[in-house]
């Protein structure tokens, strides 16, 4: 499955609504070269009363529901789409960020369909794996430290890419 056409998609409505939101996990990995998959897409935002109900104006747009799944003392909000089984969680809080504006500062902006997404740097998604400690989290992160690894390397494409040469 593609995901490009889903993230345009929720970049061009996340952008409309004015939520600041950053793509973190495997998706965010995978958009920076990694190859992993996954069948959600994880965002990191401030929960604040604003950005809650841009969340929901976000839900709306999608023609998705907001949902607060299991975990009631969790700071995790997903959005759900029934009708292709788009799934998108924004959380508040991951392990081993310790901010949002962290988060971003070091983010890329990434062209996707032409809409721009902020998308957390591997170095960031790897440490955040490494904290949660899951046992899939544990399982990728020799995959993400490989990526990372090549794409600091002086040779890389995305490094030349990064470097504008």
């Amino acid at each position: 499955m593609d995901a490009a056409p889903f993230l345009a998609e929720v970049a061009r409505h996340l952008n409309a609504v004015r939520l600041e939101a950053v793509l973190i996990g495997n998706a965010a990995a995978a958009l920076q070269g990694a190859p992993v998959t996954t069948v959600d897409f994880d965002f990191l935002f401030r929960k604040t009363p604003g950005n809650v109900a841009k969340l929901k104006k976000l839900a709306d747009a999608l023609h998705a529901t907001v949902m607060r799944p299991y975990y009631p003392v969790s700071d995790l909000f997903r959005v759900v789409r029934d009708a292709d089984g788009l799934q998108l969680d924004f959380m508040a809080t991951i392990h081993g960020v310790r901010s949002v504006a962290g988060l971003r500062a070091r983010a890329s902006a990434i062209d996707v369909g032409g809409e721009t997404l902020h998308v957390a740097a591997l170095a960031d998604i790897i440490k955040s794996k490494r904290a949660a400690r899951r046992p899939s989290d544990i399982a990728v992160l020799p995959i993400l430290e490989k990526a990372l690894e090549e794409a600091t390397q002086p040779s890389s494409p995305a490094r030349r890419r990064s470097q504008g040469k």
